[in-house]
């Protein structure tokens, strides 16, 4: 092993040994709080040791035309999907008080589109969605941090407006629609996967035209990212283990498979789906209060009270704070973490911006690429696919106008310059 490698690993385990005390002081506090800490901490770890993320899974094939990601994300969904609809069924069967997930079943309005948008226009920008903000941040992307101090402040505005959009008459042209309610579970099973295969056939033909038109790049992982070659004698302390535990890349299909296990456990744990803007919210109001501004209003009520309870007695911001520490974990314990300055002044604004509008568009909407998108559309909710479809405009919109028109698309930690330019 590296020197370099030796001395991030003894940091990784001393970082390790750290958040083990701070498990335990939130576990004083209640042991729910400790729980999600390490789902976050391993929803981080195998997002950077997979490098999966959603918005790849449009930048990426936009980009290279290899839709490996796009793939592995779909397949993802299906599995979690059908995962899902035994959770379900088992609640109902059983008369449970509450269906695990069923919270994120929500209202398809205007609201939904408009900010699913606006959000995908965003993370075009920012070179990342809001689960990949916090990886980044975790990877030492110095971007992310701009990013995600500008999702915070725009999460603010996006859920005052959201409020007083829901008391509009706007409002009430909505609905809510439960997809077993009009097919049963296994319709609803069978309709969602059909819609699945669709989208994964379209991206199949569309790596299939990248190819004849001669714009497709196939991924290359980096060599340290590759298995080593297996020698003849295996011994369990050596190098090639090590690498193989905590080197070696996960491919995009593997990372989804375990999101997809982690948000079973999630639901299973908590009753909820996993989210992430919520806690923005919240982080916004706790930044802002510091600066003066009053949010003595009843589109706040809910958030003022769980900042006066305190940031770290909020379930979602442990984990998001998980999500980070896996990141760093990853990287550290990988030998490969650097902060990342590559970026100019331009790409800084363009990377607040990106923030802004993300935090925006996710609280408009009353979810991200998490809450309103992955754990929607696995919860059998309508709204969840209408996001899918205003996120994904959204998105080629940002990349076809900033990068295509106007080239100033900024670099990002996973689409470096040279990728971006050729």
């Amino acid at each position: 092993m590296k020197k370099n490698s030796k001395t991030q690993t003894i940091i990784a385990i001393i970082g390790i040994i750290l958040i083990g005390f701070f498990g335990f002081s939130l576990s004083s506090s209640s042991s729910k709080l400790t729980v999600y800490l390490i789902t976050g901490i391993i929803f981080g770890y195998i997002l950077t040791r997979s490098r999966f993320g959603f918005a790849g899974g449009i930048k990426r094939i936009y980009i290279t035309g290899e839709g490996s990601l796009t793939k592995a994300l779909l397949i993802m969904f299906g599995i979690t999907i059908i995962a899902m609809a035994g959770i379900h069924w088992a609640a109902v069967s059983t008369g449970a008080e509450a269906i695990p997930g069923y919270g994120s079943v929500r209202a398809l309005n205007l609201a939904v589109i408009i900010g699913g948008f606006i959000f995908g226009i965003g993370m075009m920008l920012a070179g990342g969605c809001a689960s990949g903000t916090l990886t980044d941040l975790g990877e030492g992307a110095i971007r992310a941090a701009i990013a995600l101090v500008f999702f915070v402040i725009g999460a603010v505005p996006g859920h005052g407006l959201r409020y007083k959009f829901d008391q509009s008459l706007l409002g009430d042209i909505s609905t809510t629609v439960y997809l077993p309610d009009v097919f049963g579970y296994v319709g609803a099973v069978l309709v969602s996967l059909i819609l699945l295969l669709g989208l994964y056939i379209i991206t199949r033909k569309y790596e299939d035209i990248r190819k004849v038109e001669g714009t497709f790049e196939e991924t290359a992982f980096s060599d340290d990212e590759l298995p080593l070659e297996e020698k003849e004698e295996f011994k369990l302390f050596s190098y090639n283990t090590y690498h193989k535990f905590f080197v070696e890349r996960w491919n995009f299909l593997l990372g989804g498979l375990l999101i997809a296990i982690m948000f079973v456990f999630v639901i299973n744990t908590t009753g909820k789906s996993w989210g992430v803007t919520s806690a923005f919210t919240r982080w916004g109001v706790a930044l802002l209060q510091n600066f003066g501004f009053d949010f003595n209003t009843p589109a706040f009520a809910d958030v003022v009270e769980k900042v006066d309870a305190g940031l770290l007695n909020d379930g979602g911001t442990v984990r998001n704070l998980g999500i980070i520490f896996g990141s760093v974990l990853a990287l550290l314990l990988a030998g490969k973490f650097k902060f990342d300055y590559d970026f100019n002044f331009r790409d800084v604004l363009l990377y607040a911006l990106g923030g802004f509008m993300m935090g925006f568009g996710a609280r408009f909407a009353k979810g991200c690429n998490i809450g309103a998108l992955y754990a929607a559309i696995s919860n059998f909710s309508l709204h969840g696919w209408g996001f899918l479809v205003a996120l994904s405009l959204g998105g080629i919109a940002g990349l076809k106008l900033f990068e295509g028109k106007l080239n100033i698309i900024p670099p990002t930690r996973h689409m470096p310059k040279e990728k971006i330019n050729n």
